[in-house]
C-alpha cells in the first residue's frame, strides 16, 4: 500500500492499481490523476477538507466512485451522492477496508458550532482522525497522520495524542497554516513523541510518498 501526502490534510492511498483519496480540500492543489479512484473519504464539512471542485475532478475520471462522510458532509454536499458513515462502521471499497471512529470535530471555540467528524482506519494500518484527537480504542496503529497546526489545537495536545496512540510510524498533516519555522518546530515535537513510543517519524512534504 502506497501513501502519498498531498497539501494540508489530503492523502492519496494506492493499492493494486486502485486509489483512495482522503480530504482533498481548498488548500490542496487541483487533483489531476484521479482515474482508478474507488473511494473518497471526507472527514468533515470544512472547506479545507473538501470542495465541490475537487470532487468533480474525481468524478470526471472515476464516475462510479463512492464518497464517504458523516451526516454533516452529506448535508453540506447535498448535490453529491454521499454514503453516510458513523463511528463503528466498517466498509469495503475495492482493496480498501475502512473503519470509522470519533463522531465530532475538536472544539475550536465555544462560539463556533461543533460539526460532525469521523476518523478513518485504512486497511488496519493507516489512521487519520480528521480534525480531532480521537484515539482508536483496541487498535495497534501502524501509521498515524498527525495534525501539526490548526485553530483547534496546541502542540501539547498533539504530543499527548501521539503518546496515547503509540504508532509505529507517523507523519504530519494539517500544516498549511504554518510557516517553515512552525513546521520544523511541530515536526520536532511529533518526532520526539513518536520515538518515545518506539516508533519512527517521517517528515513528509506534499507529494512525498511512503510504502506501508
Amino acid at each position: 500500500m502506497k501513501l502519498t501526502k498531498m497539501e494540508h490534510s489530503a492523502l492519496l492511498v494506492e493499492l493494486g492499481g486502485q486509489k483512495l483519496f482522503v480530504d482533498p480540500g481548498s488548500f490542496t492543489t487541483a487533483l489531476t490523476e484521479t482515474a482508478g479512484t474507488v473511494a473518497v473519504v471526507i472527514t468533515h464539512e470544512h472547506a479545507d477538507h473538501w470542495t465541490p471542485e475537487q470532487l468533480d475532478r474525481v468524478l470526471e475520471m472515476s464516475p462510479s466512485v463512492t464518497i464517504y462522510g458523516p451526516a454533516g458532509v452529506a448535508a453540506a454536499a447535498a448535490d453529491y451522492d454521499i454514503t453516510v458513515v458513523k463511528p463503528g462502521d466498517t466498509v469495503e471499497a475495492g482493496p480498501f477496508t475502512l473503519r470509522f471512529f470519533g463522531g465530532i470535530h475538536a472544539v475550536i471555540h465555544p462560539s463556533i458550532p461543533v460539526v460532525d467528524n469521523i476518523g478513518v482506519l485504512i486497511n488496519d494500518d493507516l489512521y487519520y482522525a480528521g480534525d480531532s484527537f480521537v484515539v482508536p480504542e483496541g487498535v495497534d496503529v501502524g501509521t498515524l497522520a498527525v495534525p501539526a497546526g490548526a485553530p483547534w489545537l496546541k502542540i501539547s495536545e498533539v504530543i499527548d495524542y501521539v503518546l496515547a496512540v503509540k504508532p509505529k510510524r507517523s507523519f504530519p498533516v494539517h500544516e498549511m497554516l504554518l510557516s517553515r519555522a512552525g513546521k520544523d518546530m511541530s515536526n520536532g515535537r511529533i518526532r520526539s513523541a513518536t520515538e518515545q513510543g518506539g516508533g519512527e517519524f517521517f517528515p513528509l512534504e506534499p507529494h512525498e510518498s511512503l510504502d506501508l
